[in-house]
């Protein structure tokens, strides 16, 4: 069997080599149209009847565990989960300073979304804020044929305006920790965003699953403010936060505000659920005395490995184990923001662990300020080893066109304070994602006269490989790295360093590290790779949210014929008096688009 499927691999590369590119469209490589062959060897199947347990979480369900592949198979469950989300203007003091936030149903962060791998999620979002749109987009979601439901306005549908609710609809094909968040110009960074916990098998065993613990920088000022002076080049560099929040929470400067809490109890095993809802700075992050066992990297499972601190850029997500083996007392958990990718008046942020019974519900002052032993912001790409094994086609040249350069302007010649001075490019463009007229719009009407500043870059082709070099421009770019993250998909990332690429660099084809958010090394590159098998506008983009609002993404148009033909008709009246309202509403809007809009 080893043998055929390499023979059939070592075919398709031929025929790949002799492939003809089309004039005017992105380098695509061919791979046969069945994923499975991308998967170097079958998994071994868990015995029959086996039950999901404190004692064998590989277990699922009848046909799924943990060495099911959910890029090509998922359960239907049958089961629908429901769940109705408010955006509300608000005053609240997370960490005991006041200020306006965008509340869902009155809290921040949200509401946890909760669901089995397999259930139909329904999300209905409402827009109760004063004088602003918004949207809602399920992070890292893979939307498999559901791309109108992605929740990104400008691409996928119009801001939804005040007054005005949408339903979105989707499967949960894959399973473990995200998050949901406006995509609404910066807006999430002013409290638009929740947690989203899709339960399914995993790679250890555990006793306890503690849930998500978020982690992001909190800025006094408010987003729009921040934004507003960046892009005209009021304040110099990215704004420095004023504290980290933990689940919400921290004390702040003056000591007002409170500590995020766990009770943990000796000779059990915690699964927690991390992740960073951050605006601008990336952390890494450990518990005094313990270490993590980490067992997913975004919605992929992974060879479990250990760890004393890890690495948490912008929009990633690790699932991690602690297994509470320390002597009984309290320990702090800390959330140490990187020089380099972060800026922010708190050195290390921290939260409190403690066991049943201990004597002191605070740990000791003399351990408030442990850090990692070094700094950086590198993605620990080397022990991210996905537990479903799947290849990569080998490529000796990734050719020239596939190069989306990351670059820095300062509009020089502009005086009026009423443009934008600062951009941020992909490819040289600033994109510009336009609420009225969305990309998706363009697709039903069937018109593709796209204006370069949405910078579309179409994949017609189907079941392809896709090849992408992001390259940062030292000469024209901050020396600082960028999360990006990718909609509608999981890339490889085939290689990842400083410098500039070119095909002398390794590569690594053999079951590398996949998931929608990772680092591109500051004065680097990332090499990543996805097959076309999801049609839909799908956003990529930097997840500093300065950087997308000025402009750092670029949008694949794939498989852009198919795409009408996944919308049913209410999705399609949806969408058009979704469009409708908002119009209807930006005639007298106090806030007119600015930015990427994104």
């Amino acid at each position: 069997m080893y043998r055929h499927s390499f023979i059939i691999l070592f075919l398709s590369l031929i025929q790949l080599i002799h492939a003809t590119p089309v004039p005017g469209e992105a380098q695509l490589l061919r791979i046969p149209n069945d994923p499975v062959l991308r998967r170097p060897w079958p998994p071994s199947p868990l015995p029959a009847g086996c039950v999901n347990s404190a004692t064998n979480r590989s277990c699922w369900s009848r046909g799924y565990d943990i060495n099911s592949n959910p890029e090509t198979t998922w359960p239907n469950t049958g089961r629908v989960v429901r769940y109705n989300l408010e955006v509300q203007n608000s005053t609240l003091a997370p960490d005991g300073v006041s200020r306006p936030v965008y509340a869902i149903n009155g809290q921040f962060p949200g509401p946890t979304i909760k669901a089995n791998w397999g259930d139909t999620i329904v999300v209905t979002v409402k827009n109760s804020l004063q004088n602003n749109g918004t949207s809602m987009h399920w992070h890292g979601v893979r939307q498999w044929k559901s791309n109108a439901m992605d929740g990104t306005n400008g691409i996928t549908e119009c801001p939804l305006a005040p007054g005005q609710s949408r339903t979105y609809r989707f499967i949960a094909t894959q399973y473990g920790t995200s998050w949901y968040h406006s995509h609404h110009s910066s807006q999430y960074s002013d409290g638009v965003l929740g947690p989203i916990v899709i339960d399914g098998p995993a790679t250890a065993n555990y006793d306890v699953d503690l849930g998500v613990l978020s982690v992001q920088d909190w800025f006094y000022e408010t987003a729009f403010s921040n934004i507003y002076k960046l892009s005209r080049a009021i304040i110099r560099g990215n704004p420095t936060a004023d504290n980290v929040l933990i689940n919400g929470t921290n004390k702040n400067a003056q000591g007002g505000g409170a500590y995020h809490r766990n009770t943990i109890e000796k000779g059990k095993k915690y699964r927690l659920r991390l992740v960073n809802t951050g605006t601008n700075d990336n952390f890494k992050i450990g518990l005094d005395k313990h270490n993590m066992t980490v067992i997913a990297m975004d919605f992929v499972p992974i060879v479990p490995f250990t760890t004393e601190w890890l690495f948490i850029g912008i929009g990633e997500r690790y699932d991690v184990i602690i297994n509470a083996d320390q002597p009984i007392d309290s320990y702090w958990f800390h959330v140490v923001p990187q020089i380099g990718c972060s800026n922010n008046v708190v050195a290390n942020a921290v939260s409190i662990f403690s066991y049943k019974g201990a004597n002191n519900t605070n740990p000791s002052n003399g351990t408030r300020n442990n850090g990692p032993p070094t700094n950086d912001c590198l993605d620990p790409n080397i022990n991210l080893v996905p537990y479903v094994p799947l290849n990569v086609p080998s490529n000796e040249i990734i050719p020239a066109s596939s190069n989306l350069n990351v670059n820095f302007t300062v509009l020089q010649n502009s005086t009026s304070a009423e443009q934008t001075l600062v951009q941020w490019n992909l490819n040289f463009t600033a994109i510009h994602a336009p609420w009225d007229k969305p990309t998706m719009q363009h697709v039903l009407d069937k018109n593709t006269s796209y204006p370069k500043s949405m910078n579309i870059i179409n994949l017609p082709r189907s079941n392809q490989w896709s090849f992408w070099v992001v390259q940062a421009i030292p000469t024209r770019a901050p020396a600082q790295p960028h999360p990006m993250h990718l909609h509608g998909h999981d890339f490889y990332i085939l290689g990842a360093g400083t410098g500039i690429f070119d095909n002398s660099r390794s590569l690594n084809y053999v079951n590398p590290p996949r998931r929608d958010v990772a680092m591109l090394p500051a004065n680097g590159y990332m090499v990543l790779a996805f097959v076309t098998d999801n049609p839909g506008a799908w956003l990529m983009h930097c997840h500093v949210a300065w950087h997308i609002d000025l402009g750092l993404g670029a949008q694949f148009l794939e498989r852009a014929d198919e795409i009408p033909g996944l919308l049913d008709y209410a999705t399609k009246r949806d969408f058009t008096q979704q469009c409708a309202s908002w119009d209807s509403y930006d005639n007298h809007a106090v806030y007119k688009e600015e930015g990427s809009g994104l």
